[in-house]
């Protein structure tokens, strides 16, 4: 799956590799790499690492908030076909868990990519349904909680430069997340006026098919964390220009 939020803000750091830079100053937040580094690609992904305590909690100083729940607006899933499927939405969505990442590889330049892994991810949202789950009536309100456990994300990406008072900046122009999920737990509760045997049914449903749910769900994350994630890094990139990152 798409997920993770946040640390995609970090992959773009990678492109600097290709411009010439001259030193600037060293925010608490950024640990320094130099081009001419034989071991620039190790040097990078420890950079990355080094953002995510900062990543958790937000960046005040360049108006970065924190990742640490991100926040997504709904996902409308159709689970079941027919006249009378088995149609849920998801509102208010709440992620945690995408500041406590490791990167396994990056492909420096720009397109770039990078392989990232985070050991859960935690969604808790409000949950909606109508139409008919396996015999029975399912129309109801509640709420729905899922963890996705060893989440392998390949993010990709292309880039542009624009220079300002002398600086160069970065704009992420594309971004995709393709998410892949080991482990897929998700139930529900507070559904159907607490209705146990509609709740136990839905929860059965949603344990032996929570991979082919997660696979409705993987368009419409692609896409909404795509955008979310593009958003958070150009907000930190307008902001701190390349040379700050990354020394001759």
């Amino acid at each position: 799956m798409n997920m993770t939020n946040a640390v995609t803000l970090c992959f773009l750091l990678i492109i600097t590799c290709v411009t010439p830079l001259s030193v600037g100053s060293n925010p608490e937040y950024v640990k320094q790499c130099s081009r001419s580094d034989p071991k620039l690609k190790a040097c990078l992904i420890d950079a990355l690492h080094h953002l995510r305590p900062y990543l958790s909690v937000g960046i005040p100083e360049i108006e970065l908030p924190s990742v640490e729940p991100f926040r997504m607006d709904e996902l409308t899933l159709s689970l079941t076909g027919g006249t009378n499927g088995y149609k849920v939405q998801l509102r208010e969505l709440f992620v945690r868990g995408a500041s406590n990442y490791t990167v396994d590889d990056i492909k420096l330049g720009s397109p770039f990519e990078a392989i990232v892994r985070m050991p859960a991810l935690i969604l808790d949202a409000h949950y909606s349904s109508s139409g008919v789950l396996i015999i029975l009536p399912a129309s109801g309100n509640g709420t729905f909680h899922a963890r996705f456990d060893d989440v392998k994300a390949l993010v990709k990406g292309t880039v542009s430069t624009k220079e300002r008072d002398g600086k160069t900046f970065l704009n992420v122009d594309n971004l995709d997340v393709a998410l892949e999920v080991k482990n897929v737990h998700m139930r529900v509760r507070k559904i159907f006026n607490n209705n146990r045997i509609l709740t136990e049914a839905t929860n059965l449903f949603l344990r032996e098919n929570g991979q082919e749910v997660l696979k409705v769900m993987e368009p419409q994350l692609k896409r909404k964390l795509s955008v979310l994630f593009a958003g958070i890094v150009n907000q930190l990139l307008r902001h701190v220009p390349v040379e700050v990152f990354l020394l001759p």
